[in-house]
């Protein structure tokens, strides 16, 4: 899988985010051909070479016009809807926004949809969030990777006050997220580059198996003697699939009750929940009022989904009401692993705890395929692919 690994040591922002993203080989004349494409005001993107304690960097600078009032999330999804952007630029955008209008609204106590977007809400932010996820899509990035982040120390004035680091916005994005902080006085993490991190990884903590193809630096504003203030992209192939189960995690549960929707428009549920993200989603026979058979519609879902899902099910299905509970859930380590049979390939997917399998199971479709190709059982077939992951298993702990 083509992987990205964000190297927080310095923390990160949206300036920073894409300096990087340039310095990897995304053409500055392209991205803001494809920003153009939001039909926003005017702006453009300063790119410059930096030096950074002795790391050449790219610093970018958003230039746009001064504008008269915040944005309120529907403003941000309308003109991200109306763009020519792909579906997926799109979705990616949209999601990092509405993870931005939750924190603030858990923060000032109010609903998603009259949250004012101040910092995060003004032109270069939005040039910051939708260009990132435009260089994803030109990179072919398809699983993100995040070290521990360093957020910095002391205090930071924002809109409403002087508040310390990380800031109420900032620590909200990064809840349940591995951080620290150290003697470097300054806010490193800003609420965009936290935004769009805690939105697109799906894991944090060490540099994962990988062929390291690239390696590039997004460089910040602020100069310290000594420390780089720099965001360290690095970009590579992993034939792992990266998770952070093995940490607890927080998870959703959205749960209704229907009785009055045909089979084949909840099997449209499901297949739509899973495209949008859901971990899982269920049915379960229940008795509801006047004795009526009906269906328990269940959905998984990180929290960073829930808004997408729960319109989904409004929108799909006659439901008047979702019942939301938030909860943790704790995991097995798990990775795709690929083994050679006499079959051909196969992958395994292997679940495990502290170096100890505690399940694997080879890929049903594949197994399938090769035993109609093969006119084997395909009990054979899933057998040989187990053997062959007991002797990869052996050799790499030889060669450890």
């Amino acid at each position: 899988m083509r992987t990205l690994y964000f190297d927080c040591f310095a923390g990160a922002s949206g300036n920073m985010i894409l300096g990087a993203l340039i310095a990897l080989g995304v053409d500055r004349d392209e991205l803001c051909e494809r920003l153009k494409k939001l039909s926003i005001s005017n702006f453009d993107l300063h790119v410059n070479e930096v030096d950074r304690s002795g790391i050449k960097a790219l610093h970018v600078e958003v230039r746009t016009p001064e504008e008269p009032r915040p944005r309120h999330l529907n403003d941000i999804i309308t003109i991200l809807e109306k763009s020519e952007l792909s579906r997926g630029v799109q979705g990616r955008s949209i999601a990092i926004f509405r993870r931005l209008a939750r924190a603030e609204a858990k923060i000032h106590g109010m609903d998603v949809a009259k949250v004012h977007f101040h910092e995060v809400g003004a032109l270069d932010a939005i040039v910051d969030i939708v260009g990132a996820c435009i260089g994803f899509e030109i990179l072919g990035i398809e699983q993100f990777v995040c070290s521990k982040i360093h957020v910095g120390s002391g205090f930071v004035n924002i809109a409403h006050g002087k508040f310390p680091v990380p800031p109420p916005a900032v620590s909200e994005l990064l809840h349940g997220l591995p951080i620290y902080s150290t003697e470097i006085v300054g806010e490193l993490m800003t609420p965009t580059g936290a935004a769009i991190i805690s939105t697109v990884c799906g894991s944090y903590g060490i540099i994962p198996e990988m062929i390291v193809e690239q390696t590039a630096y997004g460089a910040g504003t602020r100069e310290y003697e000594k420390f780089p203030n720099v965001l360290r992209l690095m970009i590579g192939e992993s034939s792992q699939t990266c998770s952070s189960v093995s940490d607890p995690a927080r998870v959703v549960t959205l749960e209704t009750n229907i009785d009055d929707v045909s089979p084949q428009i909840l099997g449209f549920v499901m297949e739509r929940a899973f495209n949008l993200g859901a971990l899982d989603c269920w049915f379960t026979p229940i008795q509801m009022k006047k004795n009526r058979p009906a269906v328990m519609l269940s959905v998984l879902c990180p929290p960073k989904k829930v808004d997408e899902l729960r319109d989904m099910i409004f929108k799909e299905t006659s439901t008047i009401g979702i019942r939301i509970r938030e909860s943790d859930r704790e995991c097995l380590d798990r990775e795709v692993v690929r083994v050679n049979t006499a079959f051909g390939p196969i992958e395994v997917k292997v679940a495990s705890l502290n170096g100890r399998i505690f399940n694997a199971m080879p890929e049903y479709d594949q197994v399938k395929a090769k035993a109609l190709a093969h006119e084997v059982p395909f009990v054979v077939v899933q057998d040989a692919a187990l053997a062959a992951l007991k002797g990869h298993s052996m050799v790499a702990n030889n060669r450890g």
